[in-house]
C-alpha cells in the first residue's frame, strides 16, 4: 500500500489579514497547527512527527514577517519539502492598506515591523517585503470584505475534503449577483442570459436543486448548448491549471438571486466534471436567501 503523504499548508501574508483566524479554522479541520514556528526548527519538527507521531498527516504552519529566515530561504525550504515527499502549499492572506489600518486601530495592536506612530509605513514596507512570497503562493485570499466567520467558512470549504491522491480539487459555487461576487472565485460565469424560472408562478418558490426547475431550464436549447460548451472549455483548461501547480479551483456561476439558474448550472457542471474523474465539491451560497 502506498504511504500517504503528509499535507503541509503554510499560512502567511500581511499582518492583520486574518492569519490567526485561518489557523483556528485549520485546527477545526484536525490539522496539527503551529503558529510562528522558527523556520530552522522545521526539519527537526517534521522528523519528530515522522518518528514519534506518524498519525499526523495534516499540518498547518503560521509564519509571518517575523520569520525572517523563512523569507530569506523559502525557495530552498519549498524544494526540500517537495523532494522529501511532502504535499506542500502556501496560503497567502492580504487586505487593502485601509482595511489593515482600520483593524489595527480597532484592536490597538502594534505592527510587528514598527510602532503605532509609523503604522502606514510599516504596512507598506511589509507589503513590499512579502511581494515575492505572494507571487509564490498556491492560493491568495483577499480578506478585506470578510468577517472572521466568512474566512473560517471559506477555509473549511476549500480544505475539508482534499485527498492527497487528487491532483486538483474543484469547488463549483452558485451565487446571486445581487449579493455580490464570491471572494474565492477563480472563474466567474454570468448565466443571467438564460430564461428565468422566477417569472413562472409555480416555480418561483422552488430552487434550481429541484427537478421541476432543472427540467424547465434545460428545455431551452440555449441552456443545453451552453452547458456543453462551457463544461467542455473548463475540461480543456483543467490540465493546464494542474500543469501550473494549481491545487484548488473555484468555479462560480451567478444569476440574479442565486436561487434558480445558477444552482441548476452548478449542479450539472459538477456532475459532468465528476464523471471525468475530478474531485468536485459544490456549494450554493445564496440559495436560501430571500
Amino acid at each position: 500500500m502506498e504511504e500517504r503523504k503528509v499535507h503541509i499548508v503554510v499560512v502567511t501574508g500581511l499582518s492583520g489579514s486574518g492569519k490567526s483566524t485561518a489557523i483556528k479554522a485549520f485546527e477545526d479541520l484536525n490539522y496539527f497547527c503551529i503558529d510562528n514556528l522558527p523556520v530552522p526548527l522545521l526539519p527537526t519538527f517534521l522528523e519528530l512527527c515522522k518518528r514519534d507521531m506518524p498519525d499526523i498527516r495534516k499540518i498547518a504552519l503560521g509564519i509571518d514577517i517575523r520569520g525572517r529566515a523563512f523569507l530569506k530561504d523559502y525557495e530552498h525550504i519549498f524544494k526540500e519539502l517537495q523532494e522529501a515527499g511532502y504535499r506542500f502549499e502556501m496560503l497567502f492572506l492580504e487586505a487593502s492598506t485601509e482595511a489593515l489600518q482600520r483593524r489595527y486601530s480597532q484592536t490597538r495592536r502594534v505592527h510587528p515591523i514598527g510602532g503605532e506612530s509609523m503604522l502606514l509605513d510599516s504596512i507598506e514596507r511589509e507589503r513590499t517585503e512579502l511581494r515575492a512570497l505572494r507571487n509564490r503562493a498556491t492560493r491568495i485570499v483577499d480578506t478585506e470584505a470578510m468577517t472572521v466567520h466568512q474566512l473560517k467558512a471559506l477555509i473549511t470549504r476549500i480544505y475539508s475534503a482534499v485527498s492527497e491522491k487528487e491532483l486538483l480539487s474543484i469547488q463549483v459555487l452558485s451565487f446571486g449577483f445581487k449579493y455580490g461576487l464570491p471572494f474565492e472565485a477563480d472563474i466567474v460565469m454570468d448565466v443571467r442570459f438564460l430564461p428565468n424560472p422566477y417569472f413562472v408562478e409555480n416555480l418561483r418558490d422552488l430552487t434550481g436543486a429541484t427537478s421541476e426547475v432543472q427540467s424547465w431550464i434545460l428545455q431551452w436549447p440555449e441552456a443545453v448548448e451552453f452547458l456543453s460548451d462551457y463544461t467542455g472549455l473548463i475540461l480543456k483548461l483543467l490540465p493546464s491549471y494542474m500543469h501550473e501547480g494549481k491545487r484548488y479551483l473555484t468555479i462560480a456561476t451567478g444569476c440574479t438571486g442565486g436561487k434558480h439558474r445558477s444552482v441548476t448550472v452548478a449542479l450539472h457542471m459538477a456532475e459532468r466534471l465528476s464523471l471525468h474523474g475530478y474531485y468536485v465539491n459544490i456549494f450554493h451560497r445564496d440559495i436560501h436567501r430571500e
